[in-house]
């Protein structure tokens, strides 16, 4: 079952120029291995930070060093969660986090779907009686 959905989109140029203004943002945002990305790759990882807060629906107890972005074997984007961030996640009952990122015309985009599963006095064919 979906929990919830999230899209941020991320204008490039804007985010090079307040990397460059405030240089301890990448401190502040990013963890020590995503800093190591190029500008292009933390705008996308931004964004999907964001996105991830909005299907979240709220900051609360969110931690951005907390969320880090890296990719699977298949090379797919997904989401490492430690500390308040792992527990607010698990106290939604969110199961799995879904993640697309994109970058295109000077932007940089992320689409989050969160889902549980359904308890199963809840499942499909458990409502169908």
């Amino acid at each position: 079952m979906i929990v919830g959905i999230g899209v941020d989109l991320v204008d490039l140029a804007r985010f090079e120029r307040s990397v460059s203004r405030t240089p301890r943002l990448k401190e502040r945002l990013f963890t020590t291995a995503e800093r190591e990305k190029p500008l292009r790759s933390l705008a996308g990882r931004f964004a999907a930070k964001e996105a991830l807060i909005k299907a979240l629906g709220s900051s609360d107890g969110i931690r951005w060093l907390e969320i880090e972005v890296s990719n699977n074997a298949e090379g797919d984007p997904m989401f490492r969660f430690s500390g308040g961030t792992a527990e607010r996640v698990a106290a939604r009952g969110i199961d799995v986090v879904h993640l697309s990122m994109s970058h295109d015309g000077g932007a940089a985009m992320a689409f989050v779907v969160a889902e549980r599963n359904a308890p199963a006095d809840r499942a499909p064919e458990a409502e169908a009686k």
